[in-house]
């Protein structure tokens, strides 16, 4: 075959620095655009966001040519020098394939994230993500 295909969701969740309210509320429109401009930029596409003022979910779709590692670094280092000079965001990330399938029901979990949240907070969501995909994890050492 001389062509590579692929189609690869992926939903990508990070939380600011010590998961503090970073993201205010007026300038969410602005940022989500902006990482959908750095995706367009670097190649690959940004089909869903949503987040609150600590975290942020991301529904990516990367070509064969794009690491997942290589996308997440330009999103988060691009964005955060963008939000100014106080604003960062922890140091790793989740992400969590997506099956073609699924991709309505990600777009709408991804963008009911202020609603969800009246529920649980991103500390029990992103330990349930990792639960439902069998990924382990040290609690000591998961949250900083």
């Amino acid at each position: 075959m001389p062509h590579t295909y692929a189609a690869n969701f992926i939903h990508c969740v990070f939380s600011t620095k010590d998961r503090r309210s970073l993201i205010p509320s007026t300038r969410t429109a602005e940022l989500y655009a902006y990482l959908g401009g750095i995706a367009r930029g670097e190649g690959f596409s940004l089909i869903a966001t949503g987040g609150t003022d600590n975290h942020i979910h991301l529904l990516l779709v990367l070509p064969a040519s794009i690491s997942l590692a290589c996308a997440v670094q330009k999103l988060k280092g691009s964005s955060s020098r963008w939000m100014g000079r106080d604003f960062s965001w922890q140091e790793g990330y989740g992400a969590f394939s997506v099956s073609p399938s699924q991709i309505e029901t990600v777009k709408e979990y991804i963008r009911n994230q202020q609603r969800h949240h009246l529920k649980r907070s991103f500390e029990q969501e992103f330990v349930a993500f990792l639960r439902n995909c069998g990924i382990g994890y040290d609690e000591h050492y998961m949250f900083g």
